[in-house]
């Protein structure tokens, strides 16, 4: 079946009565961004404190990398693991495999199979998990509970419809760590490529409040085996489990990890940012465009020319040039539209429905900026 009034996503790099910021390229799309009187925009501000509170290079990130491994090492001693890892088959999580074995670390790598894995990530899992001898515990998601959550985040007309994959990948990850008694977890999130991302585009992704309220009044509401962490159990764990974003600590450029993988462990690129995942890709590349006017590309890029990897004038270009492919943007729409179920009028609902945000629903977030929250944060930092 063709989407009804299927058209290629738009290409957003230049609008008329957008401002650009003058070191990134993130804009005004973002309703919230603000502007210095240089033009440098708040999230490169928000990037510079990130990066200097929690990235270390050079020889005091491996220092205290090394610092930290030896503390992997000690806690699980006698025990067949001493972290866990999450991998999906891009380049940020397999490098992640690729280190914690060059530093001599026994992990358990987790996979999280939402029914949506391309070829290429299947491939990349098994090939690189293979030549690192680590374990695979891969977790298949029930395909009708899940796909009655994603429709439920379709239909309420909020533009982060991957909040569900997002917070059962960190479930999955922490449910593995406490089922095999390790305390460990290590992570391929990095401050140098993964920020400038706005929060009127995603966030709620470990609200349990927020995806369970969406899900009562757009689906069916009854969850029986759904991977999640509710509030109480994010407390616990920060407490009971430790985690390493260990790219923080080396000099991670991209480009040059992709190349390792590929020439060491057979690694294939499968394009752009999390275009391992099927519904990832055309959610990113076609669905936030053309719903929202979005293009997550801009987020992305924008922490690459901070960090150095590119140039602003390289990710205008980009920007410049649709999303991705447009016959492949029709078919995955297409297969989208099948593999949900949806009939043509259905899918018409979702892309005329009235946008709502994380503000229209409740959540745990008045919770997560209280005082006793604060509190609470300020004793795990101290206890850690």
């Amino acid at each position: 079946m063709t989407a009804p009034g299927f058209a290629p996503a738009p290409i957003l790099g230049s609008l008329p009565n957008v401002r650009v910021c003058t070191r990134c390229v993130m804009d005004t799309t973002d309703p919230d961004i603000t502007f210095d009187d240089r033009g440098v925009c708040s999230h490169c501000h928000a990037y510079d404190r990130a990066v200097a509170r929690w990235v270390r290079s050079g020889a005091e990130g491996q220092r205290q990398l090394e610092t930290a491994v030896e503390g992997i090492k000690r806690d699980g001693a006698g025990r067949q693991y001493d972290c866990v890892i999450g991998v999906s088959g891009g380049v940020d999580s397999t490098f992640v495999a690729y280190k914690v074995r060059q530093m001599g670390l026994r992990p358990l790598a987790v996979h999280l199979d939402n029914g949506w894995d391309s070829e290429i990530a299947a491939t990349n899992i098994s090939s690189a998990l293979r030549a690192l001898n680590i374990d695979l515990q891969t977790l298949v998601i029930d395909w009708e509970e899940f796909k009655d959550i994603q429709l439920a985040f379709l239909r309420a007309g909020v533009a982060d419809a991957e909040i569900p994959s997002d917070h059962a990948i960190v479930a999955a990850v922490h449910h593995a760590a406490a089922e095999h008694g390790v305390r460990h977890t290590v992570w391929g999130y990095n401050t140098r490529t993964e920020t400038h991302l706005p929060k009127a585009w995603s966030q709620g992704h470990f609200d349990w409040r927020y995806i369970r309220t969406i899900h009562r009044r757009y689906g069916s509401g009854r969850i029986r085996t759904f991977p999640h962490l509710s509030t109480m159990s994010s407390l616990f764990d920060r407490f009971r489990a430790s985690r390493l974003n260990l790219l923080d600590f080396v000099d991670y450029v991209k480009a040059d990890a992709m190349a390792i993988l590929q020439r060491e462990l057979g690694w294939r690129s499968y394009g752009g940012k999390h275009h391992e995942n099927i519904y990832t890709r055309w959610y990113q590349g076609w669905f936030l465009p053309t719903r929202f006017g979005y293009d997550k590309r801009k987020t992305h890029l924008s922490s690459l020319i901070c960090s150095g990897q590119i140039t602003r004038e390289q990710a205008l270009g980009e920007l410049r040039q649709p999303p991705y492919d447009e016959d492949l943007q029709r078919a995955d729409t297409d297969y989208v539209i099948k593999k949900l179920g949806l009939t043509p009028d259905g899918f018409r609902a979702i892309m005329n429905a009235p946008k709502r945000s994380f503000h229209d629903f409740p959540s745990h977030a008045r919770v997560r900026t209280g005082r006793i929250y604060a509190a609470a944060r300020r004793l795990y930092r101290r206890f850690r």
